[in-house]
């Protein structure tokens, strides 16, 4: 990748960039300073105090000593400018006196707000009179008292006497880049270990405001708009006492004061702590989740605390899930540091995966179930060791596989079976930094490690920090031989490519496009989901754009660029914002065909977004579609919110072929496979089983009126399992259609990747006129990280004559 900035760069004290693109070219010569300070530091800024609903009456400035010896404040100060200085401005000083002895911190209160309400803050160690202002200014720590004359950040950069400072919100003098921009109720804090990289924006986090004096006094103003002083000494409780032995805690919604911990692991809006003296209960957990919310954590790994906060029992997203125990509205002490984390516990789930029944309600037994065990865990450090990724990496996340031969795929994945068979050895990791890039099959080799979490998407996952080493598993993309240009075989195939639009970038349309030419082989028929209107989602719900022919355009001449053919296309416009999908996206079903391979589309019009298509009864066995393109039924109550399935009529070298392609609604709104109802409720299953009634009933009349000699083929992306209610209506239990991923091995039944499992969304069915057939799942996408859609295309091929059944596809990678 190109660097950002061709322009050279040079640092300058305290690591303050004179950038020559935006200064005069003199001053990019500032002589190099001193380097950044190893001893007295600012260590917190705030300049809220008695603003209107902040919690603390005074503005402050806290500094603190990261050396080894006492730092003797005689003669320095602290001064304060606004965010962008002006020719007449003045620093304001605030001389400071006293000593600040190794590790300790001292407190410099400022100006007084004029909130009657607000608290005052812990007994200050050197008091000033400096309105400070609350989102965005400049501090500096001084050596001296006489107000600083510099007015720009290579001015200020060049004064020696500057020991250090800190430039928070816009503020144009600073070191590398400015902190965040503070509020009323909130400061900016430097981090852990008190680092001085001479970077503000990356020393500093905007923090709830946590004022300490010299004596060690400190106040921290709470999430929930109060102060408290932390606590000193342990509690009536620890962490098992407020896990308790069920899902649910027995002190939900109580005030626990100093539960002791030491911090495993701290993420932007908290941290886990985990008890050193476990109780011997095997079903309460050791560990717990402090959540602090928009304000990072002032703690490290290893630290021992006490944390005084309210037990609360999160929901991640929706009731449907099981909760999360967490103390909010925190506040902590930190006792001690560098202490040994609890060594993690191998994950070890029963084969179980969990009994029916509403979860909250039910003991938990660790040895019973998968999922009592994971709750017996929740905030514990735990382990898995050299596991397959049964995902690939997506949002620094990877499914792996702690049984190895659970419904293992032949290319490295766990499939899913059945409702009753959801794959009890699948957890998540989550990265805390960055994660490992897999594919589907590679193992992570050694121990991959950290607290266990429960969140909306995955339900419980391992928030880890340490991983496993890759070892490639060695899967490749599948391609499927071409057909010979003179083959009298018909190549249908069905490709969900994922909210494609005009305005994505050519890569996408590039990849998707050698997916079709390469890996697919050119098939003479393609039905598409998810294409998306000319404008995309960019225009927003109001935007009145349905017309699809720039997003096709670009599409097919892709394909064309790939060596693929000159593929037409034929489709229907949606009425705007009906047809579910990507607010404003107007995702809709679309045919392109090969007219090159004799592929001819029969064309008939009156077929438009609201008329439904009807199957006219024509001599003997012969049979025409009213419409061609045409809609089934667009007006029935089971297309609300929902594609409309197109169907076509097609001939290929004198053959009629009639192809439906289809994209019922979403399994959105489905309780989840870890959720706390057991099992889970498919809402979403009601709108497809009316849907797969209504393209069934289309299908019973074109094979009742053509006495049964119509050749059907059905396809796209059904949004249900082969085993689902919705696809033995759809079939009318496989008399009325024929579920082509039947005809695979059950390891093979697979075409998207969900929470670890390898699913069927994705269907071609043939109608009982096509006895012989080739077909296939083509993995492309799902298994990789690096792919095109996040659906697999599948491919089926029909000749004429042959024996039989399904003869499989020649490919040239297995």
């Amino acid at each position: 990748m190109a660097t950002p900035h061709a322009t050279p760069r040079r640092t300058s004290r305290f690591g303050w960039l004179l950038a020559t693109a935006s200064l005069p070219v003199a001053l990019a010569v500032a002589p190099p300073a001193h380097a950044a300070s190893a001893d007295l530091v600012i260590a917190e800024v705030y300049g809220g105090g008695g603003n209107s609903g902040s919690v603390l009456k005074s503005d402050f400035v806290e500094l603190a000593n990261a050396g080894t010896a006492p730092f003797d404040l005689t003669g320095y100060s602290v001064q304060y400018a606004p965010a962008s200085p002006g020719a007449s401005t003045q620093w304001q000083v605030t001389p400071l006196s006293g000593t600040v002895a190794p590790g300790k911190r001292f407190l410099v209160k400022e100006a007084d707000g004029g909130s009657a309400t607000a608290v005052a803050l812990p007994a200050p160690d050197v008091t000033g009179t400096i309105p400070m202002a609350a989102g965005s200014g400049v501090v500096a720590l001084v050596a001296g008292t006489t107000p600083l004359a510099c007015k720009t950040l290579a001015d200020c950069a060049a004064d020696g006497s500057i020991k250090d400072l800190v430039g928070y919100g816009t503020a144009v003098i600073r070191e590398t880049s400015a902190a965040g921009t503070l509020a009323n109720n909130s400061s900016a804090g430097r981090k852990e270990g008190l680092a001085d990289t001479d970077d503000n924006s990356a020393d500093f986090a905007v923090q709830l405001p946590n004022p300490t004096n010299a004596a060690g006094t400190m106040l921290q103003v709470t999430p929930g708009g109060g102060t408290e002083e932390p606590p000193t000494e342990p509690g009536d409780k620890r962490i098992h006492d407020v896990q308790g032995a069920g899902r649910v805690s027995p002190a939900k919604d109580q005030k626990v004061t100093g539960v002791p911990g030491v911090v495993t692991a701290v993420t932007s809006d908290g941290f886990w702590i985990q008890d050193t003296e476990p109780d011997d209960d095997a079903a309460t957990s050791e560990g717990l989740f402090v959540y602090t919310g928009n304000f990072a954590p002032a703690v490290a790994v290893g630290d021992a605390v006490l944390v005084t906060g309210v037990v609360k029992e999160y929901y991640p997203t929706t009731s449907a899930n099981q909760t999360l125990t967490e103390l909010t509205l925190p506040v902590y002490t930190k006792v001690s540091s560098g202490n040994p984390v609890p060594a993690a516990v191998p994950v070890a789930m029963p084969e179980k995966y969990t009994v029916d029944g509403y979860l909250d309600d039910l003991a938990v037994d660790p040895s019973a179930t998968a999922l009592d065990w994971l709750e017996a865990h929740e905030g514990m450090v735990v382990s898995v060791t050299d596991v397959r990724a049964v995902s690939a990496t997506a949002y620094g996340e990877i499914w792996v596989q702690t049984r190895a031969r659970q419904n293992r795929t032949k290319r490295g994945g766990t499939v899913y079976t059945g409702y009753d068979d959801p794959n009890s050895g699948r957890i998540q990791l989550h990265a805390l930094g960055t994660a490992p890039t897999v594919d589907v099959g590679d193992t992570l080799k050694g121990t991959s490690s950290g607290p266990l979490h429960y969140q909306n998407y995955g339900g419980y996952s391992i928030y880890a920090s340490a991983f496993g080493t890759e070892q490639d598993g060695g899967i490749q993309r599948q391609v499927v031989a071409p057909l010979p240009a003179n083959s009298r075989t018909v190549g249908i195939a069905t490709y969900n490519v994922e909210n494609l639009a005009a305005g994505d970038g050519a890569a996408k349309f590039a990849q998707l496009a050698e997916g079709i030419v390469h890996n697919l082989g050119s098939p003479d028929i393609v039905a598409l989901e998810e294409i998306q209107d000319n404008t995309g989602t960019t225009g927003g719900t109001d935007d009145p754009t349905v017309a699809a022919d720039q997003t096709l355009a670009k599409f097919t001449a892709a394909i064309q660029a790939a060596g693929g053919p000159a593929y037409e296309w034929r489709q229907i416009d949606p009425v705007a914002h009906e047809d579910g999908g990507a607010p404003g996206g107007n995702i809709r079903q679309v045919f392109l065909f090969n007219p090159a391979r004799g592929v001819e589309f029969v064309d008939r019009a009156g077929g438009d977004s609201t008329t439904a298509v009807q199957v006219v009864d024509g001599k003997g066995d012969k049979v025409s579609l009213s419409a061609s393109p045409g809609r089934i039924n667009p007006g029935s109550a089971a297309w609300t919110d929902s594609r409309k399935p197109l169907a076509g009529e097609f001939s290929f070298r004198g053959r009629q072929l009639f192809v439906i392609a289809n994209h019922f609604n979403s399994k959105g709104g489905d309780q989840p496979l870890h959720g706390r109802t057991q099992p889970p409720v498919r809402s979403s299953e009601t709108q497809r089983l009316q849907q797969a009634a209504e393209v069934n009933a289309f299908v019973d009349d074109l094979d009742r009126l053509s006495k049964g000699k119509a050749e059907v083929v059905v396809l796209g992306d059904i949004n249900d399992y082969q085993f689902s209610p919705a696809l033995k209506t759809l079939t009318g239990n496989g008399r009325a259609l024929k579920p082509l991923i039947e005809t695979l091995r059950p390891s093979e039944r697979y075409s998207y990747i969900y929470d670890g499992n390898s699913q069927v969304l994705d269907h071609i069915l043939l109608s009982p006129s096509i006895r012989s057939f080739g077909y296939g799942v083509v993995h492309i996408n799902v298994e990789f990280a690096e792919k095109a859609s996040d659906h697999d295309p599948q491919l089926v091929r029909i000749p004429q004559g042959g024996r039989p059944g399904n003869n499989g596809l020649p490919y040239l990678v297995k």
